[in-house]
């Protein structure tokens, strides 16, 4: 490993530790040459499918727009930068282990209203709103009144994610 102070090549590791949940390596190294100490990280580097968009288009799974949506929908609500990178971290584990080259977004955008639902409604309320697209007040109010029927029915709050067309998928 390369020093970053004075570029030499010859450094030591001089403590490891695993951070968070044992899936990454924390490394304290010291530089034979300027005896300065750095710290590094060490992580797999897991396969994620690509992400195959609505209209077909297919980009690299980016766990930077998952963080920005989350931050979005979680705008001013009692939900901690930690929590939505735990969530950030659950999806995209999802991501890698489903085993395909490939996933939908439908997929992810799925399994983060399903994140958000166990969190925060009002959160899940506002992420839904944008991926789904409501065309009109109706449909919002008809996920309004599902999510207080979950309320009052189902104390495990899990919830049956809704096709396009507003019916729910099995």
């Amino acid at each position: 490993m390369r020093c970053p102070f004075c570029k030499h090549r010859d450094t030591r590791v001089i403590d490891s530790r695993f951070s968070g949940e044992g899936d990454t390596i924390r490394r304290r190294r010291m530089c034979s040459s300027c005896d300065r100490r750095f710290t590094t990280y060490e992580r797999v580097e897991e396969t994620v499918p690509v992400v195959v968009k609505k209209d077909g288009r297919r980009e690299p799974f980016d766990r930077n727009k998952i963080i920005a949506g989350l931050k979005r929908a979680c705008e001013k609500r009692p939900v901690s930068m930690e929590t939505i990178e735990e969530i950030t971290d659950r999806i995209e584990r999802l991501a890698a282990e489903s085993g395909g080259k490939e996933i939908p977004s439908a997929e992810m955008g799925t399994a983060v209203m399903n994140e958000l639902h166990s969190i925060d409604q009002v959160a899940y309320v506002r992420f839904a709103s944008v991926y789904r697209s409501f065309k009109d007040i109706d449909e919002f109010m008809r996920e309004l009144e599902d999510l207080i029927r979950l309320r009052k029915d189902n104390s495990s709050g899990e919830i049956r994610p809704r096709d396009k067309k507003g019916e729910p998928t099995s």
